[in-house]
């Protein structure tokens, strides 16, 4: 039976719940069972001459009784669903770091247009400043011009009235002059000058200053011709030379220099015939006379 109980179970399909101990009351009601067939089979067998057969009745395959029906108590009540929070959804990886690239790429455009419009302000501002400025100094140029054209006007009218100045009071003493010379002059009926004598220097006075300054040149060169340096002397009444200046070039630099040279060792000038030595004279000088 235990065998039976293998094969039926074997192919059974799967046991719900409890089933163990439903199979341990069915098998303990039929042992039960089976004990008290044999108390009362063995209660009524009494013993006598009658001739009693006995006789088993045997199945060709031996089946086993199903078992006692017995309730299965109610499942239990299925437990209350848990509520689980569903769980936030995970971006993709590459994803984020595609949208991360992106907006690293938009913020370097966006900087790079913000600097780039920060570079044109700052040229336009520096355009403009140089405009301005250049404007400013043309203005300044054009004042500046236009005082120094002011200035100039008027220095020259300055000039122009003291030169005309100048010309009347030169005017005047002249026409002083020539009333006095005409009170004691001592020149001859043709003389057209306005002093009372005339002071120029007499006809020999160049041949005396000649004299005391040619020992005095000091020139060695051989030259061609016989060049003329003019030079103009200006002197102290007492003959001391103040100044002296080449008024002509002989056109031979070494004898021009020879004889200003020899003028300022000369130092003094000789007087005159009349006791006298004039305040400026033309003093001609050649290297072969």
């Amino acid at each position: 039976m235990h065998a039976a109980t293998l094969d039926r179970t074997e192919f059974a399909p799967p046991q719900p719940p409890g089933q163990l101990q439903s199979l341990g009351l069915a098998v303990l009601a039929h042992l039960l069972l089976l004990g008290a067939l044999a108390w009362g089979v063995n209660w009524k067998h009494q013993p006598d001459n009658t001739l009693t057969v006995d006789a088993e009745l045997w199945s060709a395959v031996p089946r086993e009784a199903a078992p006692k029906l017995v309730e299965t108590p109610p499942p239990p009540p299925p437990p209350a669903p848990v509520q689980v929070q569903p769980r936030p959804a995970v971006p993709d990886q590459r994803d984020a770091d595609i949208a991360l690239a992106r907006q690293k790429k938009e913020a370097e455009k966006k900087a790079a247009e913000k600097l780039e419009a920060e570079k044109k302000r700052l040229a336009q501002e520096k355009l403009e400043r140089e405009q301005k400025k250049a404007a400013e100094e043309k203005k300044k140029s054009a004042l500046d011009a236009l005082r120094l054209e002011a200035k100039k006007q008027e220095e020259k009218k300055k000039a122009e009235a003291a030169k005309a100045t100048k010309e009347l009071e030169a005017q005047r003493q002249a026409n002083l002059r020539h009333i006095a010379g005409m009170a004691g002059a001592t020149g001859s009926e043709n003389a057209a000058g306005s002093a009372q004598r005339s002071t120029g220097p007499s006809a020999s006075y160049a041949g005396k200053v000649a004299a005391r300054v040619k020992p005095n040149i000091v020139f060695t060169e051989d030259i061609a011709g016989n060049p003329t340096a003019e030079v103009e002397v200006r002197a102290a009444p007492n003959g001391i030379i103040l100044s002296r200046r080449l008024d002509k070039s002989s056109g031979i630099k070494a004898w021009d220099e020879a004889v200003l040279k020899a003028i300022d060792k000369t130092e003094k000038l000789p007087v005159d015939t009349d006791g006298r030595v004039p305040t400026s004279l033309i003093i001609t000088f050649r290297p072969k006379d």
